[in-house]
């Protein structure tokens, strides 16, 4: 299995690069994973939100196959237990060989690319900075491929 980790702008602060790094590792005994940054866009300063949105937008499909299974990380999302959400990577792991987790810019995603999309995830109903939530979702990455392997990472009552 692969795992796409598309995001806008790359990780700047070193401790967030440090936890990032931990579970790549951890994660390689379990599947490949491919982080993918989208530079910024050029004056987006002098771009309307939905303008900016369009764009980011039009650079994250850029790293899209068409076999990919696109999953939004977006607040309008469903929030799952991580069993849950483990197990919905085992059944999507069935009929694509890559499940592309697509992180957006500060302003989120259109209603027209969430619609594109095959499913929209929310890791919390509370707000979370674009470059922290990195760590925190492959954290929960790692978890979900730990509890489908059976090891003893994940406690559950």
């Amino acid at each position: 299995m692969k795992i796409k980790l598309i995001q806008i702008q790359d990780t700047n602060e070193k401790y967030l690069k440090e936890g990032i790094n931990e579970y790549l590792k951890r994660l390689k005994k379990y599947c490949k994973v491919d982080i993918i940054t989208i530079k910024p866009i050029k004056n987006a300063k002098h771009l309307s939100i939905e303008e900016l949105k369009n764009k980011e937008i039009q650079a994250i499909k850029t790293k899209l196959d068409s076999r990919d299974y696109v999953y939004l990380l977006d607040e309008r999302g469903q929030n799952p237990k991580s069993i849950d959400f483990a197990q919905k990577i085992e059944k999507i792991s069935i009929n694509h060989p890559c499940i592309a987790f697509v992180i957006g810019g500060a302003y989120g995603f259109n209603d027209a690319f969430r619609k594109e999309a095959n499913d929209l995830l929310s890791l919390s109903k509370m707000t979370f900075s674009h470059q922290l939530i990195r760590v925190i979702f492959l954290e929960q990455i790692y978890r979900a491929f730990s509890i489908l392997n059976g090891d003893p990472y994940h406690n559950e009552d």
